[in-house]
C-alpha cells in the first residue's frame, strides 16, 4: 500500500481520446485527483463520476484536474462520458499496470464469491508529484465533495 507524502507512482496511459497522459504532464502545474473505479456505466461509478462532474468548475478553480481510471477501453470511456456529459478525464488501464502500481487491484468478495477487481480508491497528488492523500475503499456518494474539501487544504 502507498503512503501519504511519498512520490506518486509515475504513469503513462491513454485517455478516452487515445492520447497518452503522464503524471509528468501535470507536475508543477496542477494537483491531480486520481480516482480508481470498477466499471463504466454502473450505478456507483456513475454516481461518483457525476458528482465529480458537478464540482468540476470548483476543482478547476483550485488548479486541480480530475482523472478517473478503470480497466475499460477508450471506446467504453467515450460512451460513458457522452451518455452522462462527464467533465472528467478517463484513463484506459486495460493492462492493469496503473491499478497494480497504486495497489487498487485486490481480491474482493461479493455474495461469498472471491475475485480480483478494482477497489474504489482515490489519490490526491499535489503539484510536486507527491501523494497528499490516499483513500482505499471509497463510498461513492458524497465522496467528490469530501475530496474537494481536502484539496482546499493543500
Amino acid at each position: 500500500m502507498l503512503t501519504a507524502h511519498e512520490n506518486a507512482p509515475n504513469f503513462s496511459t491513454v485517455n478516452e481520446l487515445n492520447e497518452t497522459i503522464s503524471l509528468n504532464n501535470f507536475n508543477g502545474k496542477k494537483n491531480i485527483v486520481l480516482y480508481f473505479y470498477p466499471k463504466d456505466d454502473t450505478s456507483g461509478c456513475t454516481l461518483e463520476a457525476n458528482q465529480f462532474t458537478a464540482l468540476a468548475d470548483e476543482f478547476s478553480q483550485l488548479e486541480t484536474v480530475i482523472i478517473g481510471v478503470s480497466k475499460d477501453d477508450c471506446d467504453s470511456h467515450q460512451a460513458f462520458i457522452k451518455k452522462f456529459a462527464l467533465k472528467v478525464m478517463l484513463l484506459a488501464d486495460t493492462s492493469g499496470e496503473l491499478c497494480n502500481a497504486y495497489g487498487v487491484w485486490q481480491e474482493k468478495e461479493k455474495n461469498g464469491i472471491k475475485k480480483m477487481g478494482i477497489v474504489r480508491s482515490t489519490f490526491i497528488i499535489n503539484k510536486q508529484g507527491q501523494l497528499a492523500d490516499i483513500e482505499y475503499g471509497v463510498t461513492p456518494d458524497g465522496h467528490a465533495q469530501k475530496v474537494l474539501e481536502k484539496i482546499k487544504k493543500i
